[in-house]
């Protein structure tokens, strides 16, 4: 049970329509942020959450729920649409503004002053890994926490996201202005605006996604169809690109499938071969 929520934890999936620009990683989903990550821009979700030991260099915006973990420490304002939960040694740098009720553990620095419409309980939340356990079990629609792993294995191995698929940070990502490093593979839905330098075990793209940057994977990468890369692309397999995409620049990859509709700009570089591909979607 345990082990099918941390390997959840383990990958990184962006839902559609997930916006990083202006130093602000928005979302219309959930937002689950893993332990010991290292961010330089602030969030802005529906429900956030970030487990323990984490640094984030930017505000935390919610329009429901706040939960931050013991030790973590926000360089920004946190604003929860509804209620707010800080563990133990939290730190906030900003302001605290909390349309619901407030649960705040022991040793919680607040620098700018806090507000709280509702309730304040000064006492240590429920620890976020148990959260999640719940949370998971209510985003899957299970009653028994034995069918976990089978439930995360259909959800995340469907080619589409789900609409109610939150955005998952791994543990131990670093994620600044310049580059998005996550140590698992990465999933980017439809219709999704990134700024940065991509860095992941392997890359999905979904269709008509943006991305201002490169892509570098030590595994596959898929680029969907009508995405667009301003930037190389490389990969340590193969690395298909679908009809329409465009690719601002260089593609390297152990082997190549290519859409006779797409268009690369830059070199390519496949030691395995390219395979031009005719007719409909076909990675």
């Amino acid at each position: 049970m345990e082990s099918g929520v941390q390997d959840w934890l383990h990958q990184c999936s962006l839902p559609n329509g997930t916006d990083l620009q202006e130093h602000t990683l928005k979302t219309e989903m959930n937002i689950i942020i893993g332990d010991r990550c290292s961010i330089d821009y602030g969030l802005k979700g529906k429900d956030v959450i970030v487990c323990e030991f984490c640094t984030l260099n930017g505000s935390v915006v919610a329009d429901g729920d706040v939960r931050i973990d013991n030790w973590c420490e926000i360089n920004g304002d946190v604003i929860a649409g509804e209620d707010a939960y800080l563990g133990e040694g939290v730190k906030i740098h900003g302001r605290l503004v909390v349309r619901g009720d407030l649960d705040i553990g022991d040793k919680v620095q607040i620098d700018r002053g806090f507000e709280a419409k509702g309730w304040i309980s000064i006492r240590n939340p429920m620890p976020v890994f148990i959260y999640l356990l719940l949370y998971v079990m209510t985003l899957l629609k299970i009653d028994n926490p034995d069918e976990i792993d089978s439930a995360l294995d259909e959800l995340f191995g469907e080619e589409d996201p789900e609409d109610e698929t939150p955005l998952v940070i791994p543990p131990g990502s670093s994620l600044d202005m310049k580059v998005f490093s996550v140590p698992a593979a990465m999933r980017i839905g439809e219709r999704c605006r990134l700024h940065g330098n991509i860095r992941a075990n392997a890359v999905s793209v979904g269709e008509y996604t943006t991305i201002f940057g490169s892509l570098r994977a030590g595994g596959p990468i898929t680029i969907g169809r009508k995405a667009q890369v301003h930037g190389n692309v490389e990969g340590g397999g193969e690395v298909r690109v679908a009809p329409a995409a465009h690719i601002l620049g260089d593609v390297a990859g152990l082997s190549l499938s290519l859409h006779e509709d797409a268009l690369v700009e830059g070199m390519i570089r496949a030691p395995n071969g390219v395979r031009i591909e005719r007719g409909e979607d076909t990675a």
